[in-house]
């Protein structure tokens, strides 16, 4: 009885830690066309069990550096509000074996669209904004209509997790092992690294995500690459984890995902989260590929970029 006690609070803790915005509510039908996928069973479904979804699927993944309570503690200054720090398109082929993860840089301008707001109403169209700008202004709404404004890729699913919940993370998967090609030295994110590799704890790791004026130019094109590296040092990580043979591991990582996790209202539940996680269990980092979007300098400010096309267009539509 106390055994069965503890798996449902565990349960209930970790299912209520989410927190989840209604995406497809608050935009309609005014979005790009959802992938057409022929469905399949996967291996792993048994014909007795539910069939893990195997389509393909885009998902926006955002890092907010909300420096609000506990994540003043973790750098970067103490200014009010959030914006997406960091932003990933994930996209994952049709049976879940590989995928690609696309990241958009925070400095690109764009034309940002009129987004509702939960509070009624809707913001303005705003041209050679920030794209970052998309979630300070309306939320994670505004962030994803920007995004699929800017690609003409519908987003299927959408992820946030903050700067505490990424250190916490790091930390329960044991650290990751990275490896830098040149030595970095950023006293704004207060890292310091000789070329080679490291095993990087989570504030490390935090530290590593946002660095930028220690390395290259001082961009957010060079932060780009580091942010992927550590993509791939943490899938690295959790492929080497047996979590379903070490219960009390796998609570520590579900909850520190969890504790710092917002959804959409389609992986708003453990149930939910569980089934997609099963649903890509043979993708590792070998089977992802991580670009960048192309940009070139904007014209109209040297310390911002803009899309680069004809090649920018081409690789949205090779996610579609």
């Amino acid at each position: 009885m106390l055994g069965t006690a503890a798996v449902g609070y565990a349960y209930w803790h970790l299912d209520n830690n989410i927190k989840s915005v209604d995406i497809n509510g608050a935009l309609g039908d005014d979005r790009p066309a959802k992938a057409v996928t022929t469905p399949t069973t996967t291996a792993s479904a048994s014909a007795s069990a539910e069939p893990l979804p195997s389509g393909s699927v885009n998902i926006l993944v955002l890092g907010s550096d909300s420096r609000s309570g506990a994540n003043q503690k973790l750098g970067g200054g103490n200014s009010s509000g959030a914006r997406s720090d960091t932003a990933m398109v994930v996209h994952i082929d049709e049976g879940r074996k590989s995928a690609t993860v696309v990241s958009i840089p925070r400095d690109t301008l764009v034309t940002r669209p009129s987004c509702p707001l939960s509070s009624g109403g809707s913001t303005a169209v705003a041209y050679h904004a920030m794209f970052n700008s998309a979630y300070s202004v309306g939320g994670p709404v505004c962030a994803v209509k920007t995004v699929e404004s800017l690609t003409g890729v519908r987003m299927d699913h959408y992820l946030e997790i903050d700067f505490s919940g990424f250190r916490k993370l790091v930390d329960a998967l044991g650290g990751v092992t990275v490896t830098t090609k040149e030595d970095i030295d950023d006293d704004k994110s207060h890292l310091k690294l000789k070329a080679g590799t490291h095993h990087l704890t989570g504030k490390q790791a935090l530290a590593m995500a946002r660095t930028r004026h220690g390395i290259g130019d001082g961009s957010d094109l060079g932060r780009i690459g580091l942010q992927q590296t550590l993509v791939k040092a943490m899938l690295t990580q959790i492929s080497t984890k047996d979590l379903l043979t070490d219960p009390a591991k796998l609570f520590e990582v579900a909850d520190a995902v969890t504790g710092s996790l917002t959804t959409d209202t389609g992986l708003d539940s453990l149930s939910e989260l569980m089934t997609f996680a099963k649903s890509m269990k043979g993708l590792d980092a070998d089977d992802v590929k991580t670009v960048m979007m192309p940009v070139v300098t904007a014209p109209s400010d040297p310390n911002r970029v803009v899309a680069k096309e004809p090649a920018a267009t081409d690789l949205w539509e090779s996610l579609r």
